[in-house]
């Protein structure tokens, strides 16, 4: 194992310096990490949020940075060795090394046609590329960094190993929520991020969360419900996605995107490349083109998000018949061709949370220090009234459609669904 030296740091625009050590860098000087420059963390976004052109590079060097302050914190660090440290720093670093071009988006066609995640895919190229040898040279086993980046090393008593890297507290999701909201210029609320690294723990061998920062908690989770409604799934972000994934669909075959054999075809994909191709391609240069105009499919109809307790009612908008019987209804009383018509429905735990141990949705672990310093461990449904009501499934149903039929498929959803208040009534 190589001796922890510092190689140097890194000026980031939320949290100023990020110090990295030898080991790292050599991570970060790879292939595919540097790849990660050349994908967007919001594909989509910019034509709504015209800053929100960052990347997956400098989202994945900040959540090593958040998970290194967690597994340094007086209580964490406690129980981890250096090497430990090290280890949950380079996987952090690497969580993200899977994304396809355009991030999400492209992850459409990996779980639609081969049944695979960004997460496989990361495993995958961790283990199987360049990054095997390198991280074998610095003393490491690829097969336990590629199973820790994803959240499933799944270590006998240390749960909390994975869950800095993939729970509802994690150092991904409060990464991405600060800085997505930074570069959208989107800030709803603050969001105390140092509060809460700082004061988690390990209850059971599960990372748990002081009660004393129970305020930076409940605005993480506020800002992360209003990021969804207001970046991830903003109605126009989200034209510009369903357009990326119809172009990608129709070159598919052409271009062979799902085709490639080893991680270095892969890992050939990023946004650049992938736009170059499908503009290259006959049956997806129309889509792009239009996109260079912004010439964007419109929302049609768009009610304001809606919570379901009930998981079986939630999911019935995502079977794909359900769907296209829907579609159908609309298309034949707007009198248009269902192929103009699509049903956008990105529906989502309110606040989705992963736990090591079977726990009940949003029953994030909650402590309380005693005076004799024991520590009382509770579920945050029962110590927040405001996280209470916000379990459950939010729910979004839009109708998108070419310019030309925006009235009559309009009309069409609004006497079949109910008509919306003026005020919510989509015009462009």
């Amino acid at each position: 194992m190589l001796e922890r030296k510092y190689w140097g740091e890194i000026k980031d625009p939320i949290y100023g310096y990020v110090y990295i050590t030898e080991t790292e860098k050599r991570i970060i000087d790879s292939f595919p990490f540097q790849r990660l420059r050349r994908i967007r963390q919001l594909a989509g976004a910019e034509y709504v949020y015209p800053g929100a052109n960052h990347t997956r590079f400098e989202h994945s060097i900040g959540v090593m940075h958040l998970a290194g302050q967690i597994v340094s914190n007086p209580q964490i660090s406690q129980i981890v060795s250096e090497d430990e440290a090290q280890m949950v720093r380079i996987a952090a670093l690497l969580h993200d090394v899977g994304h396809g071009p355009f991030s999400h988006v492209f992850e459409h066609i990996l779980i639609k046609f081969l049944g695979k995640t960004h997460e496989d895919m990361t495993t995958w190229i961790i283990v199987n590329s360049e990054l095997r040898d390198t991280i074998s040279d610095l003393g490491y086993d690829p097969k336990v960094i590629g199973a820790l980046a994803v959240g499933r090393l799944n270590k006998p008593g240390m749960p909390f190993l994975d869950q800095i890297i993939r729970s509802a507290v994690d150092a991904d999701k409060l990464d991405f929520i600060v800085r997505d909201t930074y570069h959208t210029g989107a800030e709803y609320g603050f969001v105390d991020v140092h509060r809460l690294v700082r004061t988690l723990d390990v209850i059971d061998g599960n990372l748990s969360v002081d009660i004393g920062a129970l305020s930076a908690l409940e605005s993480f989770i506020l800002a992360r419900i209003e990021s969804f409604k207001s970046i991830y799934f903003h109605r126009v972000g989200r034209a510009v996605q369903i357009m990326l994934a119809i172009a990608m669909e129709l070159a598919k075959d052409d271009l062979s995107l799902t085709e490639f054999k080893s991680p270095e075809e892969y890992l050939s994909l990023n946004d650049y490349t992938l736009w170059t191709k499908l503009k290259g391609c006959e049956k997806s240069r129309g889509i792009i083109e239009r996109l260079e105009r912004r010439k964007l499919l419109k929302c049609a109809y768009d009610p304001p998000p809606f919570y379901i307790k009930d998981k079986i009612v939630s999911t019935l908008f995502n079977v794909e018949g359900i769907r296209n019987k829907i579609r159908e209804q609309i298309a034949e009383e707007a009198g248009v061709d269902p192929q103009h018509i699509i049903i956008d429905v990105p529906t989502l735990p309110s606040v989705p949370y992963h736990h090591a141990s079977p726990l009940e949705p949003m029953d994030i672990p909650i402590f309380q220090k005693t005076r004799d310093g024991r520590k009382i461990v509770s579920r945050l449904g029962k110590v927040s009234g405001i996280i209470d009501l916000l379990k459950g499934f939010m729910n979004i149903f839009r109708v998108y459609t070419e310019e030309e039929h925006l009235k009559r498929v309009q009309e069409a959803a609004e006497k079949l669904f109910g008509e919306l208040p003026f005020s919510l009534r989509i015009s462009y």
